[in-house]
């Protein structure tokens, strides 16, 4: 862990300090509820067509922009995204349209084939390059200038608004189950940022990046500590806009939401790319990142035949939580680190890959700790147990101890409802802890193993044949528990048979 990094004891409430207002809250809920009722009721089409919509917005907020500074200047528009023939296609020109029909005549004959010409210059980007499949499904004109009304009376100067509107959208999308993909809970993806503390220098990848939401709270993170250090030079910014953060995924829809999620949070053009992670076809991808922070999907399994050769040499295994995580050791870089959460199994399992896999974490690397979460964590999604695996790439070793830490609390209820719960008292959240605790390891080495966290040698992990379940090395405390001597609980029970019996005859004699 890096010893520059200050001890700052965070608020209880930090992991609810990012909310969108209750009436930008109201409004979204209505938009959602226009579509719902207008005839899309899947929830990731939703987001879809929302995406699209933003996007279009985006790109008139953009040349408004370019439009301004060339009027500022008395000169042509610089990169001008409309042409004088097209500027019909402009959001701001036909939302005033007036008539529904012709409103939607225009979106879906002209502007959704406009969008998917867009290339050259600074339009071409990441989401122009995920837009050129998009497919308009809204069905009825009605409900496009319902929704478009809708979508413009939200105020979204702001860039702190514009990306918690979509996470909040984003928060209605139900995707469990589908391919051992699940939305992570924004405060555990915090939770990791915070305890990983980016810097403006760090290259950071999620190689499963699904709405792009590690990323999302990594820049938030580097807005918030360093933004003066991202914005001092032209470079600088061009930096943190296009080279700081990676995110691939092979699931279209997923990497138009994501690309749309990080331009709303205000990262301009982030490599945000079609990619299957694991397979052969992007196998010489190594040593680029010096962060990773991913929850990859742990249900599925692969064929030997369309897997990485590398990494199998790592693990034969069908497992993709194991050929992750000797994934995330092949893409980092020396001294690179990681956060990454893993079920359960992945600590204990008995298997060759899974053993291998942990002693080489051990042994040829730097495992610097592992937090242990309820079950409850991915509910109503998932009801599966899980960890947060926290390592650097050394290639030479460096585990010295083990930093455990049991969960038992997040802030919300474990079961399906996950209701917010007083964040303020410990019982409730632990988050606020974990990362005093991991701020402040020294300390640490005076934790015994019956407390919430404390530090394990390695010696211990590997007489233990590397098995890395919080159980292996907590020490449970029984208290003692003083009975009455059995002739007095036998003398009570006669006591109280006698009563029960006496209460029955007065019983049976009201009754004769």
């Amino acid at each position: 862990m890096d010893e520059s990094v200050a001890f700052v004891c965070p608020s209880p409430n930090w992991i609810y300090s990012t909310m969108i207002t209750g009436e930008i809250k109201n409004q979204v809920d209505r938009i959602w509820d226009a579509f719902w009722s207008g005839g899309i009721s899947n929830p990731m089409e939703v987001i879809e067509q929302m995406t699209y919509l933003l996007f279009i917005k985006r790109l008139d907020e953009l040349h408004t922009v370019r439009e301004k500074k060339a009027n500022r200047l008395n000169r042509p528009i610089d990169k001008p995204i409309f042409g004088q023939d097209q500027q019909n296609l402009r959001w701001s020109v036909f939302r005033q349209l007036g008539d529904a029909q012709t409103l939607y005549d225009t979106v879906a004959e002209q502007v959704f084939p406009f969008i998917k010409t867009l290339g050259g210059g600074e339009t071409d980007s990441t989401y122009s390059a995920h837009m050129r499949d998009a497919r308009f499904t809204i069905p009825n004109p009605a409900l496009l200038a319902k929704v478009v009304d809708m979508l413009d009376a939200i105020p979204m100067e702001d860039r702190d608004t514009k990306g918690d509107l979509y996470e909040y959208m984003l928060g209605k999308i139900a995707t469990a189950g589908q391919n051992g993909q699940f939305r992570t809970p924004r405060h555990i993806i915090k939770l990791m940022v915070e305890m990983m503390a980016p810097k403006p220098s760090d290259t950071i990848c999620d190689p499963a990046c699904g709405s792009a939401g590690f990323l999302v709270s990594a820049s938030e993170y580097l807005n918030d500590h360093y933004q003066n250090e991202i914005y001092a030079t032209p470079e600088a910014a061009w930096r943190f806009n296009h080279d700081t953060f990676h995110g691939f995924d092979f699931d279209s829809t997923m990497l138009r939401v994501g690309s749309m999620n990080m331009l709303l949070h205000g990262v301009e053009n982030p490599a945000i790319e079609n990619r299957d992670s694991l397979s052969e076809g992007h196998a010489s991808v190594e040593g680029q990142f010096s962060l990773i922070l991913a929850n990859p999907p742990f249900a599925g399994s692969l064929d030997y035949e369309s897997c990485a050769k590398d990494l199998l040499e790592v693990v034969k295994t069908k497992k993709t939580e194991l050929l992750f995580l000797a994934l995330f050791l092949r893409l980092l870089k020396p001294g690179g680190r990681a956060a990454v959460i893993v079920p359960d199994g992945v600590l204990f399992g008995s298997s060759k890959a899974h053993k291998t896999l942990r002693k080489s974490i051990v042994e040829d690397h730097k495992l610097d700790g592992i937090v242990s979460m309820p079950s409850g964590v991915f509910k109503p999604y998932a009801g599966v147990s899980t960890a947060i695996l926290i390592f650097t790439k050394t290639n030479s070793g460096g585990t010295e101890h083990v930093w455990f830490y049991d969960m038992q609390a997040d802030g919300f209820s474990l079961d399906d409802k996950r209701t917010p719960l007083d964040a303020d008292k410990h019982e409730n959240n632990n988050l606020p802890d974990i990362l005093a605790r991991w701020n402040n390891q020294d300390a640490e080495a005076e934790h015994a193993r019956t407390e919430q966290s404390f530090l394990v040698p390695k010696a211990d992990i590997a007489a233990n044949d590397y098995d890395l379940s919080i159980n292996r090395y907590k020490e449970i405390v029984y208290e003692e528990v003083q009975y009455d001597p059995p002739q007095q609980i036998l003398a009570e029970l006669k006591k109280l048979e006698a009563e029960i019996m006496q209460g029955m005859e007065e019983l049976e004699g009201m009754l004769s």
